[in-house]
């Protein structure tokens, strides 16, 4: 992306507002889901999170990750538009796989409370409205949490945009 980056000013601020929106939906899911979130190996879940950005969409940190990925893209206004229509692809055929894995185990876990919750969510296009169910209540955001868990994704962030934004001052 660097190799082939031709940024200019409207790329920088488009590109960079997306990603901010990417950012901002997996900091509100990292918030509510907890540091479960950074966890590798076997799928797992305490308990089925339906509050926060989980009653707008099933994966909010997967649908942030995208547009934080495709923000950088536009951004760097590199290949355009194969390259971040390749990412956009790429990441929706990765993650519709993990989240098949993930939702058998919901299911086998919490049974006619995910199917419901299944069926009134959609995986990857947030709804306008959100889902509600009495008995969540109880799940608020730990949003001293969410910042630290989410420092290095703010440094890489930090990082690339940087480069980008030397990219466009320097070509």
């Amino acid at each position: 992306m660097i190799v082939f980056a031709q940024p200019t000013l409207s790329t920088l601020v488009v590109g960079g507002a997306v990603a901010l929106m990417g950012e901002a939906m997996r900091f509100w899911g990292v918030a509510y889901a907890g540091p479960l979130t950074r966890v590798t190996g076997s799928v797992g879940a305490p308990e089925l999170i339906t509050s926060g950005p989980f009653s707008h969409v099933r994966n909010p940190l997967y649908v942030g990750n995208i547009l934080l990925y495709v923000g950088f893209g536009i951004m760097a206004n590199a290949l355009t538009p194969w390259l971040v229509t390749a990412t956009a692809v790429y990441f929706v055929i990765q993650y519709a796989a993990i989240v098949s894995l993930e939702e058998e185990f919901l299911q086998k876990e919490f049974g006619s409370g995910f199917e419901e919750y299944r069926k009134s969510v959609p995986r990857f296009v947030p709804l306008i409205s959100s889902f509600r169910e009495v008995r969540k209540e109880h799940q608020r955001p730990d949003w001293p949490g969410a910042r630290r868990s989410e420092r290095r994704t703010f440094q890489a962030m930090a990082i690339v945009g940087a480069v980008v934004v030397a990219r466009w001052i320097w070509s």
